[in-house]
Protein backbone atom coordinates (compact mmCIF):
# COMPACT_ATOMS: atom_id res chain seq x y z
CA UNK A 1 0.00 0.00 0.00
CA UNK A 2 2.64 2.62 1.06
CA UNK A 3 4.94 1.69 -1.63
CA UNK A 4 2.39 1.59 -4.44
CA UNK A 5 1.07 5.18 -3.10
CA UNK A 6 4.99 6.17 -3.35
CA UNK A 7 5.11 4.90 -6.89
CA UNK A 8 1.79 6.87 -7.52
CA UNK A 9 3.05 10.06 -6.62
CA UNK A 10 5.93 9.73 -8.65
CA UNK A 11 3.92 9.21 -11.85
CA UNK A 12 1.41 11.83 -11.06
CA UNK A 13 3.89 14.31 -10.58
CA UNK A 14 6.91 13.13 -12.56
CA UNK A 15 9.12 12.80 -10.07
CA UNK A 16 11.47 10.40 -11.60
CA UNK A 17 12.97 9.42 -14.54
CA UNK A 18 14.80 5.90 -15.50
CA UNK A 19 18.73 6.73 -14.55
CA UNK A 20 18.26 9.30 -11.97
CA UNK A 21 20.90 9.37 -9.55
CA UNK A 22 19.06 10.50 -6.85
CA UNK A 23 20.84 11.56 -3.16
CA UNK A 24 18.47 11.18 -0.13
CA UNK A 25 18.75 13.03 2.98
CA UNK A 26 18.50 9.81 5.96
CA UNK A 27 18.13 11.56 9.26
CA UNK A 28 17.58 8.02 10.89
CA UNK A 29 13.95 8.48 11.72
CA UNK A 30 10.85 6.60 10.24
CA UNK A 31 10.11 9.57 7.40
CA UNK A 32 13.66 8.80 5.86
CA UNK A 33 14.04 5.07 6.20
CA UNK A 34 11.08 4.98 4.94
CA UNK A 35 11.46 6.76 1.87
CA UNK A 36 15.07 5.17 1.36
CA UNK A 37 13.49 1.79 1.56
CA UNK A 38 10.66 2.52 -0.87
CA UNK A 39 13.34 4.32 -3.42
CA UNK A 40 15.30 1.07 -2.63
CA UNK A 41 12.50 -1.12 -3.98
CA UNK A 42 11.63 1.12 -6.82
CA UNK A 43 15.88 0.89 -8.27
CA UNK A 44 14.95 -2.47 -8.85
CA UNK A 45 12.33 -1.91 -10.95
CA UNK A 46 13.79 1.08 -13.25
CA UNK A 47 17.51 2.15 -12.99
CA UNK A 48 17.94 4.56 -11.06
CA UNK A 49 20.96 5.35 -8.55
CA UNK A 50 20.17 6.08 -5.21
CA UNK A 51 23.31 7.75 -2.57
CA UNK A 52 22.31 8.16 1.05
CA UNK A 53 23.59 11.44 3.36
CA UNK A 54 23.51 12.12 6.92
CA UNK A 55 23.93 15.31 8.84
CA UNK A 56 25.13 14.76 12.46
CA UNK A 57 23.89 17.97 14.01
CA UNK A 58 26.08 17.09 17.47
CA UNK A 59 23.10 18.12 19.38
CA UNK A 60 22.29 14.95 21.11
CA UNK A 61 25.66 13.59 21.99
CA UNK A 62 25.62 9.35 22.19
CA UNK A 63 21.79 9.61 20.81
CA UNK A 64 23.34 11.62 17.64
CA UNK A 65 26.19 8.84 17.78
CA UNK A 66 23.82 6.10 17.45
CA UNK A 67 21.87 7.69 14.91
CA UNK A 68 24.61 7.71 12.46
CA UNK A 69 25.97 4.19 13.00
CA UNK A 70 22.09 3.00 12.38
CA UNK A 71 22.36 4.89 9.39
CA UNK A 72 25.66 3.28 8.37
CA UNK A 73 24.20 -0.15 8.81
CA UNK A 74 20.97 0.45 7.50
CA UNK A 75 22.64 1.59 4.01
CA UNK A 76 25.55 -1.55 4.56
CA UNK A 77 22.24 -4.25 4.64
CA UNK A 78 21.10 -2.27 1.39
CA UNK A 79 24.38 -1.98 -0.53
CA UNK A 80 23.17 1.73 -0.82
CA UNK A 81 26.31 4.13 -0.42
CA UNK A 82 26.22 6.12 2.82
CA UNK A 83 28.34 9.56 3.33
CA UNK A 84 28.15 10.99 6.84
CA UNK A 85 29.18 13.84 7.95
CA UNK A 86 29.55 15.45 11.69
CA UNK A 87 29.14 19.29 11.78
CA UNK A 88 28.43 21.56 14.92
CA UNK A 89 25.39 22.94 14.12
CA UNK A 90 24.39 25.21 17.18
CA UNK A 91 27.93 26.59 16.76
CA UNK A 92 27.08 27.30 13.11
CA UNK A 93 24.15 29.16 14.47
CA UNK A 94 25.78 31.01 16.54
CA UNK A 95 28.43 32.28 14.36
CA UNK A 96 26.23 33.15 11.48
CA UNK A 97 23.37 34.79 13.50
CA UNK A 98 20.74 31.79 12.91
CA UNK A 99 18.28 29.98 14.62
CA UNK A 100 18.52 26.43 15.19
CA UNK A 101 15.96 25.39 12.83
CA UNK A 102 17.25 27.48 9.52
CA UNK A 103 20.98 26.50 10.50
CA UNK A 104 20.51 22.92 10.18
CA UNK A 105 18.73 23.21 7.08
CA UNK A 106 20.65 25.13 5.27
CA UNK A 107 23.45 22.69 6.50
CA UNK A 108 21.80 19.63 5.58
CA UNK A 109 21.28 21.27 1.56
CA UNK A 110 24.53 22.21 1.33
CA UNK A 111 25.54 18.86 1.87
CA UNK A 112 23.13 17.22 0.09
CA UNK A 113 24.51 19.48 -3.12
CA UNK A 114 27.67 19.18 -2.26
CA UNK A 115 27.35 14.97 -2.23
CA UNK A 116 24.91 15.54 -5.33
CA UNK A 117 27.62 17.42 -7.41
CA UNK A 118 30.43 15.11 -6.34
CA UNK A 119 28.42 11.71 -7.40
CA UNK A 120 27.15 12.82 -10.44
CA UNK A 121 23.37 13.11 -8.94
CA UNK A 122 20.72 15.56 -9.99
CA UNK A 123 17.81 15.23 -7.62
CA UNK A 124 17.85 15.60 -3.72
CA UNK A 125 14.93 13.31 -2.51
CA UNK A 126 13.53 14.53 1.19
CA UNK A 127 11.16 12.85 3.68
CA UNK A 128 8.48 14.95 4.30
CA UNK A 129 4.98 13.95 4.24
CA UNK A 130 1.45 14.78 4.99
CA UNK A 131 1.42 15.61 8.16
CA UNK A 132 4.31 17.63 7.09
CA UNK A 133 2.30 19.72 4.60
CA UNK A 134 -0.47 20.24 6.64
CA UNK A 135 2.19 21.78 9.79
CA UNK A 136 3.72 23.77 6.88
CA UNK A 137 0.42 25.44 5.38
CA UNK A 138 -0.70 26.28 9.59
CA UNK A 139 2.73 27.68 10.14
CA UNK A 140 2.68 29.84 6.91
CA UNK A 141 -0.98 30.77 7.68
CA UNK A 142 0.26 31.95 11.16
CA UNK A 143 2.96 34.12 9.59
CA UNK A 144 0.61 35.75 7.54
CA UNK A 145 1.40 34.33 3.76
CA UNK A 146 -0.35 34.56 0.32
CA UNK A 147 -1.64 31.93 -2.30
CA UNK A 148 1.56 30.86 -3.08
CA UNK A 149 2.48 30.02 0.82
CA UNK A 150 -0.54 28.31 0.80
CA UNK A 151 0.02 25.83 -1.92
CA UNK A 152 2.49 24.27 0.91
CA UNK A 153 5.52 21.96 0.27
CA UNK A 154 5.83 21.41 -3.44
CA UNK A 155 6.33 17.79 -5.19
CA UNK A 156 9.40 18.86 -6.75
CA UNK A 157 11.78 22.18 -7.19
CA UNK A 158 13.54 23.49 -10.04
CA UNK A 159 17.03 22.49 -8.39
CA UNK A 160 16.46 19.02 -8.64
CA UNK A 161 14.63 18.32 -5.06
CA UNK A 162 11.98 15.99 -4.67
CA UNK A 163 9.33 15.10 -1.80
CA UNK A 164 7.98 10.99 -2.92
CA UNK A 165 6.25 10.20 0.16
CA UNK A 166 4.34 13.48 0.33
CA UNK A 167 0.97 11.87 0.09
CA UNK A 168 1.78 9.56 2.93
CA UNK A 169 0.67 10.54 6.61
CA UNK A 170 3.03 9.58 9.38
CA UNK A 171 1.02 6.77 10.73
CA UNK A 172 1.13 4.79 7.62
CA UNK A 173 4.93 5.40 7.14
CA UNK A 174 5.54 4.39 10.90
CA UNK A 175 3.19 1.23 10.33
CA UNK A 176 5.68 0.29 6.93
CA UNK A 177 8.69 0.78 8.79
CA UNK A 178 7.38 -1.83 11.32
CA UNK A 179 6.44 -4.22 8.84
CA UNK A 180 9.55 -4.06 7.56
CA UNK A 181 11.57 -4.17 10.35
CA UNK A 182 13.16 -1.17 9.73
CA UNK A 183 13.58 -0.22 13.37
CA UNK A 184 13.98 3.71 12.25
CA UNK A 185 15.71 6.04 15.32
CA UNK A 186 13.42 8.11 17.07
CA UNK A 187 14.81 11.76 17.79
CA UNK A 188 12.94 12.79 21.55
CA UNK A 189 13.61 16.41 20.39
CA UNK A 190 10.25 15.89 18.29
CA UNK A 191 8.34 14.77 21.30
CA UNK A 192 8.98 18.13 23.05
CA UNK A 193 7.16 21.46 22.13
CA UNK A 194 10.25 23.73 21.74
CA UNK A 195 10.32 24.38 18.10
CA UNK A 196 7.25 25.97 16.07
CA UNK A 197 6.39 22.89 14.04
CA UNK A 198 6.61 20.92 17.37
CA UNK A 199 4.31 23.06 18.80
CA UNK A 200 2.07 22.68 16.10
CA UNK A 201 2.58 18.98 15.84
CA UNK A 202 1.97 18.54 19.50
CA UNK A 203 -0.48 20.83 20.11
CA UNK A 204 -2.52 22.77 17.75
CA UNK A 205 -3.23 19.82 15.06
CA UNK A 206 -4.15 17.56 18.18
CA UNK A 207 -6.78 20.27 19.63
CA UNK A 208 -8.37 21.07 15.94
CA UNK A 209 -8.59 17.02 15.68
CA UNK A 210 -10.01 16.93 19.26
CA UNK A 211 -12.32 19.36 19.13
CA UNK A 212 -13.27 20.02 15.40
CA UNK A 213 -12.56 17.88 12.70
CA UNK A 214 -10.98 14.22 12.86
CA UNK A 215 -9.53 14.34 9.50
CA UNK A 216 -7.90 17.79 9.95
CA UNK A 217 -4.81 16.70 7.96
CA UNK A 218 -6.77 16.06 4.86
CA UNK A 219 -8.69 18.67 4.95
CA UNK A 220 -5.95 20.95 5.07
CA UNK A 221 -3.76 19.16 2.26
CA UNK A 222 -7.04 19.25 0.22
CA UNK A 223 -7.30 23.05 0.39
CA UNK A 224 -3.27 23.31 0.01
CA UNK A 225 -3.86 20.93 -3.69
CA UNK A 226 -6.66 23.18 -4.35
CA UNK A 227 -5.22 26.53 -4.22
CA UNK A 228 -2.01 25.14 -5.65
CA UNK A 229 -4.02 24.39 -8.99
CA UNK A 230 -5.22 28.04 -8.63
CA UNK A 231 -1.97 28.97 -8.27
CA UNK A 232 -0.73 27.02 -11.18
CA UNK A 233 -3.40 29.11 -13.37
CA UNK A 234 -2.29 32.52 -12.16
CA UNK A 235 1.18 31.63 -12.94
CA UNK A 236 0.88 30.59 -16.42
CA UNK A 237 -1.06 33.91 -16.98
CA UNK A 238 2.12 35.54 -15.39
CA UNK A 239 4.74 33.39 -17.53
CA UNK A 240 2.66 34.77 -20.43
CA UNK A 241 3.46 38.43 -19.26
CA UNK A 242 6.91 37.78 -18.30
CA UNK A 243 7.96 36.95 -21.97
CA UNK A 244 8.21 40.31 -23.00
CA UNK A 245 7.85 42.30 -19.78
CA UNK A 246 10.75 40.89 -17.95
CA UNK A 247 14.30 40.19 -19.43
CA UNK A 248 16.83 38.85 -17.04
CA UNK A 249 20.70 39.57 -18.11
CA UNK A 250 23.80 39.28 -17.23
CA UNK A 251 23.48 42.97 -14.77
CA UNK A 252 20.07 41.93 -13.57
CA UNK A 253 16.70 41.83 -14.54
CA UNK A 254 14.73 44.19 -16.08
CA UNK A 255 10.94 45.12 -15.64
CA UNK A 256 9.68 47.17 -18.17
CA UNK A 257 6.87 49.29 -16.30
CA UNK A 258 4.18 50.13 -19.25
CA UNK A 259 3.73 46.69 -19.70
CA UNK A 260 2.86 45.69 -16.77
CA UNK A 261 1.17 49.05 -14.95
CA UNK A 262 -2.48 47.75 -15.74
CA UNK A 263 -1.76 44.50 -14.55
CA UNK A 264 -3.99 43.05 -11.49
CA UNK A 265 -1.46 43.04 -8.40
CA UNK A 266 -1.33 39.24 -8.23
CA UNK A 267 0.36 39.48 -11.40
CA UNK A 268 2.49 42.05 -10.77
CA UNK A 269 3.57 40.57 -7.27
CA UNK A 270 4.66 37.39 -8.88
CA UNK A 271 6.73 38.94 -11.91
CA UNK A 272 8.68 40.57 -9.34
CA UNK A 273 8.85 37.64 -7.28
CA UNK A 274 9.95 35.78 -10.82
CA UNK A 275 12.72 38.54 -11.52
CA UNK A 276 14.40 37.98 -7.92
CA UNK A 277 14.52 34.32 -8.00
CA UNK A 278 16.12 34.20 -11.47
CA UNK A 279 19.13 35.97 -9.96
CA UNK A 280 19.14 34.77 -6.48
CA UNK A 281 17.74 30.77 -7.28
CA UNK A 282 14.94 31.26 -4.28
CA UNK A 283 13.03 33.99 -2.44
CA UNK A 284 13.12 32.56 1.02
CA UNK A 285 14.38 36.13 2.00
CA UNK A 286 12.04 38.24 0.28
CA UNK A 287 8.91 39.33 2.48
CA UNK A 288 6.15 40.74 0.76
CA UNK A 289 6.95 44.37 2.06
CA UNK A 290 10.07 43.88 -0.24
CA UNK A 291 7.61 42.89 -3.37
CA UNK A 292 5.64 46.02 -2.03
CA UNK A 293 8.13 48.16 -2.02
CA UNK A 294 9.47 47.47 -5.42
CA UNK A 295 6.04 48.19 -6.69
CA UNK A 296 6.11 51.43 -5.55
CA UNK A 297 8.82 52.25 -7.30
CA UNK A 298 6.75 52.07 -10.74
CA UNK A 299 5.35 55.26 -11.08
CA UNK A 300 6.78 58.28 -13.32
CA UNK A 301 7.86 60.14 -10.66
CA UNK A 302 9.90 57.72 -8.74
CA UNK A 303 12.45 57.36 -12.26
CA UNK A 304 15.68 57.45 -10.41
CA UNK A 305 15.03 56.44 -7.03
CA UNK A 306 17.07 53.53 -5.59
CA UNK A 307 15.99 50.69 -2.99
CA UNK A 308 17.72 48.26 -1.33
CA UNK A 309 16.32 44.58 -0.84
CA UNK A 310 17.72 41.75 1.48
CA UNK A 311 20.70 39.77 -0.17
CA UNK A 312 22.38 42.67 -2.00
CA UNK A 313 20.09 43.53 -4.25
CA UNK A 314 19.06 46.55 -5.27
CA UNK A 315 16.01 47.99 -7.33
CA UNK A 316 16.77 51.18 -9.75
CA UNK A 317 13.48 52.87 -11.02
CA UNK A 318 15.06 54.05 -14.29
CA UNK A 319 13.31 55.91 -17.82
CA UNK A 320 10.62 53.39 -18.59
CA UNK A 321 11.76 50.03 -16.05
CA UNK A 322 12.66 48.91 -13.08
CA UNK A 323 16.17 47.49 -12.84
CA UNK A 324 16.85 44.66 -10.00
CA UNK A 325 20.77 43.70 -9.90
CA UNK A 326 23.06 42.46 -7.49
CA UNK A 327 25.19 45.60 -8.64
CA UNK A 328 24.75 48.78 -7.03
CA UNK A 329 24.95 51.72 -9.76
CA UNK A 330 25.37 55.07 -9.18
CA UNK A 331 23.35 57.25 -11.10
CA UNK A 332 25.78 60.35 -11.35
CA UNK A 333 28.74 57.79 -12.45
CA UNK A 334 26.76 56.38 -15.57
CA UNK A 335 28.62 57.58 -19.46
CA UNK A 336 27.50 56.82 -22.69
CA UNK A 337 28.64 58.14 -25.80
CA UNK A 338 28.29 56.59 -29.59
CA UNK A 339 28.70 57.90 -33.23
CA UNK A 340 25.13 58.37 -34.70
CA UNK A 341 24.76 56.23 -37.73
CA UNK A 342 22.44 58.01 -39.54
CA UNK A 343 19.62 56.57 -41.00
CA UNK A 344 19.73 53.72 -38.60
CA UNK A 345 18.21 52.46 -35.21
CA UNK A 346 20.67 52.62 -32.65
CA UNK A 347 20.14 51.13 -29.11
CA UNK A 348 21.60 53.25 -26.00
CA UNK A 349 22.01 50.66 -23.63
CA UNK A 350 22.72 53.10 -20.75
CA UNK A 351 19.44 54.96 -20.75
CA UNK A 352 17.49 51.25 -22.54
CA UNK A 353 16.09 53.49 -25.54
CA UNK A 354 16.73 53.46 -29.19
CA UNK A 355 17.82 56.28 -31.20
CA UNK A 356 16.22 56.89 -34.87
CA UNK A 357 17.65 59.29 -37.55
CA UNK A 358 16.36 60.23 -40.98
CA UNK A 359 17.05 62.75 -43.71
CA UNK A 360 14.35 64.40 -44.96
CA UNK A 361 14.71 66.95 -47.74
CA UNK A 362 12.76 71.04 -46.98
CA UNK A 363 9.98 70.28 -49.76
CA UNK A 364 9.17 67.24 -47.75
CA UNK A 365 8.86 68.90 -43.91
CA UNK A 366 6.07 68.94 -42.61
CA UNK A 367 6.22 72.14 -39.96
CA UNK A 368 3.23 70.36 -37.59
CA UNK A 369 6.16 67.81 -36.88
CA UNK A 370 7.67 69.53 -34.48
CA UNK A 371 4.52 68.75 -32.22
CA UNK A 372 5.34 65.56 -31.90
CA UNK A 373 8.42 64.97 -30.26
CA UNK A 374 10.78 64.70 -32.17
CA UNK A 375 13.93 67.34 -32.75
CA UNK A 376 14.89 68.73 -36.37
CA UNK A 377 17.88 69.95 -37.00
CA UNK A 378 19.75 71.87 -39.71
CA UNK A 379 22.05 68.93 -41.19
CA UNK A 380 23.76 71.66 -43.42
CA UNK A 381 25.19 73.00 -40.63
CA UNK A 382 26.76 69.91 -39.06
CA UNK A 383 30.00 69.15 -40.08
CA UNK A 384 31.75 66.15 -39.55
CA UNK A 385 30.84 63.46 -37.45
CA UNK A 386 27.96 63.69 -34.66
CA UNK A 387 27.94 61.51 -31.74
CA UNK A 388 24.91 60.60 -28.78
CA UNK A 389 26.20 61.29 -25.28
CA UNK A 390 25.39 62.55 -21.91
CA UNK A 391 26.61 65.75 -20.07
CA UNK A 392 30.32 65.99 -19.38
CA UNK A 393 31.48 68.92 -16.87
CA UNK A 394 31.78 72.25 -18.78
CA UNK A 395 29.30 71.38 -20.89
CA UNK A 396 27.49 74.44 -22.43
CA UNK A 397 24.87 75.04 -25.55
CA UNK A 398 24.26 78.43 -27.45
CA UNK A 399 20.34 79.90 -26.92
CA UNK A 400 19.17 83.42 -28.06
CA UNK A 401 19.97 84.83 -24.95
CA UNK A 402 23.89 83.90 -24.88
CA UNK A 403 25.34 80.71 -24.39
CA UNK A 404 24.50 78.63 -21.11
CA UNK A 405 26.09 76.03 -19.05
CA UNK A 406 24.36 72.96 -19.37
CA UNK A 407 24.53 72.66 -15.37
CA UNK A 408 23.05 75.82 -15.17
CA UNK A 409 20.55 75.17 -17.58
CA UNK A 410 19.54 71.62 -16.19
CA UNK A 411 19.01 73.59 -12.70
CA UNK A 412 16.47 76.52 -14.91
CA UNK A 413 14.53 73.58 -15.92
CA UNK A 414 14.25 71.58 -12.94
CA UNK A 415 15.45 68.70 -14.18
CA UNK A 416 16.47 65.97 -11.25
CA UNK A 417 19.92 65.74 -10.20
CA UNK A 418 19.38 62.15 -10.91
CA UNK A 419 18.14 62.39 -14.17
CA UNK A 420 20.58 65.03 -15.58
CA UNK A 421 22.96 61.61 -16.48
CA UNK A 422 20.76 59.88 -18.41
CA UNK A 423 19.45 63.04 -20.71
CA UNK A 424 21.08 62.40 -24.27
CA UNK A 425 23.30 65.38 -25.76
CA UNK A 426 23.82 65.82 -29.59
CA UNK A 427 27.06 66.86 -30.09
CA UNK A 428 28.97 67.82 -33.62
CA UNK A 429 32.57 67.46 -33.05
CA UNK A 430 32.90 69.65 -29.51
CA UNK A 431 29.53 71.82 -30.21
CA UNK A 432 26.48 70.77 -28.21
CA UNK A 433 23.81 71.13 -31.23
CA UNK A 434 20.66 69.82 -29.13
CA UNK A 435 19.76 68.81 -25.55
CA UNK A 436 17.01 66.02 -26.34
CA UNK A 437 13.84 66.91 -24.94
CA UNK A 438 14.60 70.36 -23.45
CA UNK A 439 16.79 72.52 -26.05
CA UNK A 440 17.97 73.24 -29.19
CA UNK A 441 21.39 75.36 -30.28
CA UNK A 442 20.21 78.72 -32.02
CA UNK A 443 23.09 78.01 -34.53
CA UNK A 444 21.58 74.42 -36.07
CA UNK A 445 17.50 75.46 -35.57
CA UNK A 446 15.75 74.79 -39.06
CA UNK A 447 14.98 78.18 -40.84
CA UNK A 448 13.56 78.97 -44.24
CA UNK A 449 17.27 78.73 -45.86
CA UNK A 450 17.33 74.96 -44.25
CA UNK A 451 17.81 72.21 -47.47
CA UNK A 452 17.99 69.08 -45.31
CA UNK A 453 16.74 68.73 -42.40
CA UNK A 454 18.37 65.83 -39.78
CA UNK A 455 14.74 64.21 -37.78
CA UNK A 456 16.39 62.80 -34.32
CA UNK A 457 13.63 60.66 -31.94
CA UNK A 458 14.48 58.90 -29.35
CA UNK A 459 12.00 55.95 -28.17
Amino acid sequence: MVYDRMKKTVLDHQLIQEGDGIVVGLSGGPDSVCLLHTLYRLSKEIRIKIYAVHLNHMIRGLDAFLDSLYVMKLCQSLYIPCFVRAIDVPKYCQDNKLGLEDGARRLRYQIFSEVRDRMGANKIAIGHNKNDQAETILMRIMRGTGLQGLRGIEYKRRDGVIRPILDLDRESIEAYCLEHKLLPRIDATNLEAIYSRNKIRLKILPYMKSEFNDNIIDSIVRMGDSLRSDSDYINSQVDKIAEYAVKTYSDGSYIFVDYIKDSHPAIKNRLIIGAIRSLLGNVTSIEKKHIDEVLELMPSDKRYKKLDLPKGLHAYRFADYILISQKEIKIEDVEYDYKINLGTDQYIEEINKTLSTRLINQNDFDRNSFKNGKQYLDFDKIKGHIRLRNRRQGDKIRLLGGTKKIKDLFIGLKVPREERSFVPLVVNNDTIVSIYGYRINVDYKVDENTKRILEISID
